[in-house]
């Protein structure tokens, strides 16, 4: 033995093991024939069984051994060390190993193929298979396949070991069989049957084990066998597994995927993906692993109806129906997990059709019907959605326009908008399926696209609709008709879309952030609370934005949250007790917003919101948009685990800005400003649904009983976009410029001006000055640029503004058009006349008059002002004036003012020429 305990040559580990060499020297290359042999002495049989070889595959080999007497045993291959360490180490003694290299291959007359019958499973001894010369014999317990090796015996059974087939014939031959072969060949049986747990396993086997425990088999050496020990990195890549899982309910069928890389090969993958079946109790599970430069695939499932032996199959791999495994050398991770996703949703099909589970026949309404008159239609029928159709008066056609749900109508009514006709408030973007139509379409658009009724449609007309009742009961009775467990069926329907992202928060967050993340979670769990990171701070991360504007929402009590984690870490905060939210505030100013989890409800529309204390599903679900959805725990034991209640990831990779219900702009109406504001920060496109219902808002004038700060508010965040331009083209599209004021119009002269000050702001900002200002009011200055003094005055006043923000719209606008007006006629200019007309303005107001002016003089003239002349000041001071001899009085003002034009005008320059220009005053 080497060091590391393999084998330094077959022939030495052989006779170690005190075994008799005659066999195994008669046909390795290179060793001379000796004495008298026959032809059949001549004649050779190698066994073999797949690449990285299991105790059941083990155990085969051994019983083929004794089945064939003179046979040699080679194994093709392993992937695992340990594996071939023990072998070669512990069981030596029982068969004639040799390896493939030192046989000469032309002597060979029979080929004995165990738990395999893949050709490309077996190695380098697949290159046997294309003699014709050669016997193959095969025994296996998967199922046939048109790419087995084609065999001259075949012994094949569905058994959940392979080695029970060959047990079988050992006893029917009355074959001896000493005690440490009865264990080996045991220990293969109890493998692969799992203990005889696994769905898989036969009445052979259960009779195979009962006759080599009759002959032997030692159960305390199979069990220390089969209860392993994980070491540290199989701890860490269990951990990794469970962490990375992904639930998928495909076509009905639920499955789990979990995606892993590591820097090393870790043995026992197949055991590690046994134990997660087992700890999270899943029905199917498909572990795929990045082992240095190959992918290890590894499968296993607890029903018929998921056969994991044929989906490997299809990426090169072998198994059968409930455990099965493959190596992907030509594919990288993502590619192997797609291809995987796209077997599967080919091969899990279910027989349901939409006309087996559809209603019949569909309640429908006329569009102009009143809201008030749907509920009680709802009622009536006692169903929870309507199709809207329009039904022609001098034809039987039907034209279906959308549908409207009770959720809905029940909200319009709360809002009073009892009279107001269900085709303003229907949802107009829907899918349809035909009667021959498969579950998983179904399941795909009912869920996929949020729909609560499905309307069933043949040659034009309406034959019935599928709610989500009638799917999730479809659902639970193929769950039954399978053996699941009803529950498993409806996962996905009755939970949110779940994924682990630590990882990529890891790569994207900074590891302060992380850490905090962390303690936030420890915190809240040490008082039995669950916490989550929300919002706009989640939506960034995948988008891939920066943003630390971190909110935090609490299930519980967000305020004894906050001051519990403030006492904790030494830091201030501010409670707000009315709305159940706190800001925590860190010594160097980095702030966290906390809020209990609550439900909004609104008294009328455009009102400020009713809170309510309410789980995670209910605070997410009062949100604007459904990007603006997405969560990530941060509590321990699920720390980086994101929640999708409503498809906020989908809308993010779609680049699609949608409500989450068809009233939220009669609730808040200035939503409306910030479903523009999104589509052109993050250049996505606002939803047809999503229009259709902002042009609603627009028609039916909710904006009427918003307050004017809410407004200027949203209008302000929507000016400080990097470019406000599109967004204020966009709100002309939907003619909402007339709620800022119904004087601002975006003619081809202000949309000029505003194009114009964002060239100016950008050329300002490229001077990197310390001079902070209000780029958003440079925007706003030119809108209301033509806005009488009374007009300007009631915007202000109706905005609520500042007395600051008030002057500077109103008195220093004015003057600013002075100016201008004044610098059109008298330019050019001394530097010092420039200087007199401009001091004085704010920054603001010097780049709306750049940005506004017609005259390239003017600007050019104004950018002198900005980048030099109002920076210069004279050197001399009071005193320096006293030394001169004369004494303090109004002169001193006069000298200064005289120096100042001087020295703007360059006819002073230096300290001394200011010192010889004021001695003149001093010498009269």
């Amino acid at each position: 033995m080497t060091r590391d305990g393999a084998a330094a040559h077959p022939c030495r580990a052989l006779e170690a093991s005190g075994l008799q060499l005659t066999t195994y020297n008669r046909f390795c290359k290179g060793t001379p024939l000796t004495g008298n042999h026959t032809d059949e002495d001549r004649k050779l049989t190698l066994i073999t069984t797949h690449i990285n070889a299991d105790f059941d595959a083990v155990g085969s080999m051994l019983a083929a051994h004794k089945l064939y007497p003179g046979s040699l045993v080679v194994f093709p291959g392993f992937h695992e060390k340990n594996m071939k360490n023990f072998i070669v180490s512990s069981m030596a003694y029982l068969f004639n190993m040799v390896e493939f290299k030192n046989i000469d291959s032309d002597k060979v007359e029979r080929l004995v193929v165990v738990d395999t019958k893949q050709p490309s499973r077996i190695g380098e001894l697949e290159s046997l298979l294309h003699r014709p010369d050669i016997e193959i014999h095969l025994y296996d317990h998967h199922p046939s396949l048109a790419s087995d090796i084609p065999a001259t015996v075949e012994i094949s059974r569905q058994t959940g070991a392979n080695v029970t087939l060959l047990v079988d014939l050992l006893r029917e031959k009355n074959i001896e069989i000493s005690p440490d072969e009865a264990t080996i060949m045991c220990l293969g049986i109890f493998e692969d049957t799992g203990s005889f747990t696994y769905p898989s396993t036969s009445e052979h086997d259960f009779m195979a084990a009962a006759f080599l425990r009759s002959k032997g088999a030692n159960l305390s050496t199979i069990s220390d066998l089969i209860s392993k020990e994980m070491d540290s990195r199989q701890i860490a890549l269990l951990n990794d597994l469970l962490r990375n899982a992904d639930h998928y309910n495909i076509n009905g069928h639920n499955v789990v995927l979990t995606v892993v890389s590591c820097d090393e090969y870790i043995p026992d993958m197949a055991f590690l993906v046994q134990k997660m079946l087992r700890i999270q109790n899943l029905t199917a599970l498909f572990a795929i692993v990045l082992m240095k430069n190959k992918i290890y695939i590894a499968a296993r499932s607890r029903t018929p109806e998921i056969d994991v032996g044929a989906a490997v199959r299809d990426l090169g791999g072998g198994g059968h129906s409930f455990a099965a495994a493959a190596t992907i050398r030509d594919m990288t991770l993502a590619q192997t997990e797609n291809r995987l996703l796209k077997i599967l949703e080919k091969q899990l099909k279910s027989g349901l059709k939409a006309k087996d589970i559809m209603s019949s026949p569909p309640i429908m309404a006329e569009p102009d019907i009143t809201c008030k008159n749907a509920r009680q239609l709802l009622s009536r029928y006692n169903v929870n959605a309507l199709l809207v159709v329009w039904q022609g008066k001098s034809t039987a056609k039907q034209q279906l326009k959308g549908f409207i749900s009770r959720q809905v109508i029940e909200k319009a009514l709360y809002h009073k908008l009892d009279d107001s006709t269900i085709s303003e408030y229907m949802t107009s973007e829907f899918a349809i399926v035909s009667p021959g139509a498969g579950i998983e379409e179904i399941q795909d658009k009912i869920i996929g696209n949020n729909q609560r009724i499905l309307p069933v449609i043949e040659d034009d007309v309406i034959v019935g609709v599928i709610t989500r009742t009638d799917l999730l009961n479809s659902l639970i009775r193929d769950a039954r008709e399978k053996t699941l467990q009803p529950d498993q069926s409806v996962l996905t329907t009755a939970h949110p879309k779940t994924k682990k992202v630590l990882g990529f928060m890891k790569e994207r967050l900074p590891d302060t952030i992380i850490r905090m993340l962390h303690d936030i979670g420890e915190t809240a769990e040490e008082m039995s609370f669950t916490a989550y990171v929300v919002g706009g701070f989640v939506r960034d991360l995948f988008l891939y934005r920066h943003n630390e504007d971190i909110d935090v929402v609490i299930e519980g009590n967000g305020i004894l949250f906050a001051e519990a984690f403030a006492r904790k870490k030494g830091l201030r905060i501010n409670a707000y007790a009315k709305f159940g939210t706190a800001v925590i505030i860190f010594p160097d100013g980095f702030k966290i917003d906390v809020a209990s989890s609550r439900m909004e409800h609104y008294k009328f529309p455009a009102a400020l919101p009713t809170v309510e204390m309410s789980s995670i599903k209910l605070d997410l679900y009062r949100r604007d948009f459904t990007i603006n959805t997405l969560a990530i725990c941060l509590n321990t034991d699920r720390f980086g685990q994101l929640i999708d209640f409503f498809g906020g990831r989908r809308d993010l990779k779609e680049g699609v800005i949608r409500i989450l219900h068809n009233l939220s702009f009669v609730e808040d109406p200035t939503r409306v400003f910030r479903a523009v504001r999104f589509e052109q920060r993050f250049g996505f496109t606002i939803g047809k649904l999503t229009a259709g219902l902002i042009e609603n808002a627009v028609k039916m004038d909710f904006f009427k009983r918003l307050s004017g700060r809410r407004v200027f508010s949203e209008i302000s965040h929507l000016l400080k976009e990097e470019n406000p331009i599109s967004a204020l083209l966009r709100l002309k599209e939907f003619d909402l410029l007339k709620v800022i004021d119904p004087s601002i119009t975006l003619d081809k002269k202000r949309s000029e001006w505003l194009v114009s000050a964002k060239k100016v702001l950008s050329w300002y900002d490229l001077l990197y000055t310390e001079t902070k200002y209000m780029k958003w009011s440079v925007y706003f200055l030119v809108l209301i640029r033509e806005a009488d003094q009374a007009t300007a005055d009631d915007l202000c006043r109706r905005f609520e503004l500042s007395p600051r923000l008030r002057k500077l719209f109103i008195e220093d606008r004015a003057r600013a058009e002075e100016c201008l007006n004044l610098l059109a006629q008298k330019l050019p200019l001394k530097n010092s006349a420039l200087y007199r007309h401009l001091t004085g303005f704010h920054t603001e107001l010097l780049l709306f008059m750049m940005a506004v002016t017609r005259h390239e003089k003017i600007k050019k003239a104004i950018s002198v002002f900005v980048t030099d002349l109002q920076y210069v000041r004279v050197s001399v001071t009071g005193k320096d004036i006293k030394k001169l001899g004369l004494k303090p009085s109004p002169l001193y003002g006069k000298i200064f003012r005289e120096l100042l034009a001087e020295k703007l005008d360059g006819r002073i320059k230096t300290f001394d020429d200011e010192i010889e220009y004021i001695k003149k005053y001093a010498n009269t």
